[in-house]
């Protein structure tokens, strides 16, 4: 079935051996990565029945997984976000509280089941061979008495972690795009590049003039940095005079080098400090960057038709030792280590 415009209903309904009645009604919009589910249980018996439901999905995890995002169960509980790795499923494989989604994530794309009415309930976790993960969102067993029936409404996202795309959801479904640690730097990160691909639709200019725009605003950091060590580099002749004069007597010689540093007012962490602040600007720049969509299969110039794999020219059709396929040869790699080879020859001990 493929939809093009409009929208459309599909229903599936099963009747138990107990008299039990289930319908699955599910509501597909052609421009929209949500649909609604509606459950419906209706006791055909003439006696009650205490029913339990659960809505599960299932997903399988192949190839290398990022060693910074994150690729498997995540549940919205409150406040909470809880990531939970693959690998640790079998020690944590239930969480309970007020869920208020849960889905199966990987580098790019997710699958997602919405409570509409928020209430307390549990999330399973379990996993099966073939590198698949199972998450069932399971609700307390409720008794139906002859004729009465019960009524259950999520929603669905199954698409793209796409900060446009799981807006539309609400439920605070945004918060699966997680950078970690850096996420209230990475978030503007992330707006900005897409404000600047807008103007000039290339991600790759739009991450050149992302990178020189940090570094403009980090301009004065650095140059405090510089500053301090060439300061430093200065006072390298009378330090090493005060460290012979007094190289039998510990504590004199750092009171007369601390005493050195206070007559020229320099701060011998002063070519440190300024570095360190910079730091987390770039981590969070290289997580959004391993992380945002908006990279796959974006072309930039020339051999680079694809900005969220590895830059390779040409295809050996052989294995290269410590390189992941495909395998060719790394361009930009190769230019980045020598002009760090430059930069080192440039720059004074």
């Amino acid at each position: 079935l493929v939809l093009t415009d409009g929208s459309r209903e599909v229903v599936f309904s099963f009747t138990a051996d107990n008299g039990l009645q289930a319908e699955k009604v599910y509501r597909f919009s052609a421009n929209s990565y949500v649909m609604d589910l509606e459950v419906r249980l209706t006791n055909g018996s003439g006696q009650p029945l205490k029913e339990g439901l659960f809505v599960a999905l299932r997903n399988e995890f192949h190839g290398k997984q990022s060693q910074y995002g994150h690729q498997g169960p995540t549940v919205l509980i409150d406040r909470s976000l809880e990531n939970v790795p693959i690998d640790e499923i079998a020690k944590k494989n239930s969480l309970a509280g007020n869920i208020r989604w849960m889905a199966l994530e990987n580098r790019y794309f997710m699958t997602s089941v919405i409570p509409v009415n928020e209430q307390a309930a549990a999330v399973r976790l379990s996993v099966f061979p073939g590198n698949g993960v199972e998450a069932q969102y399971v609700l307390p067993e409720q008794t139906i008495d002859p004729g009465n029936g019960l009524k259950f409404e999520f929603l669905l996202f199954f698409g793209p972690k796409s900060m446009d795309a799981v807006r539309t959801a609400g439920h605070d479904l945004e918060r699966i795009i997680d950078f970690g640690f850096f996420h209230i730097l990475a978030k503007p990160c992330l707006w900005l590049m897409n404000y600047l691909y807008s103007i000039i639709p290339n991600y790759g200019v739009a991450i050149i003039i992302l990178t020189i725009l940090s570094k403009i605003l980090l301009w004065p950091l650095g140059t405090k940095s510089y500053k301090s060590m060439s300061q430093m580099k200065k006072l390298q002749p009378l330090i090493q005079e005060i460290r012979d004069k007094y190289k039998n007597d510990r504590k004199k010689m750092n009171e007369e080098v601390m005493r050195l540093h206070r007559t020229y007012s320099i701060n011998p962490l002063g070519g440190c400090l300024p570095m360190l602040v910079q730091i987390p600007v770039f981590f969070a720049l290289y997580r959004m960057l391993d992380q945002a969509i908006e990279l796959r299969h974006a072309p930039f110039i020339g051999w680079i038709n694809d900005l969220s794999a590895p830059d390779r020219l040409g295809d050996f059709n052989i294995s290269i030792p410590f390189m992941d396929a495909p395998y060719g040869i790394p361009v930009l790699t190769l230019i980045m280590g020598a002009t760090m080879l430059w930069q080192q020859k440039m720059t004074p001990a």
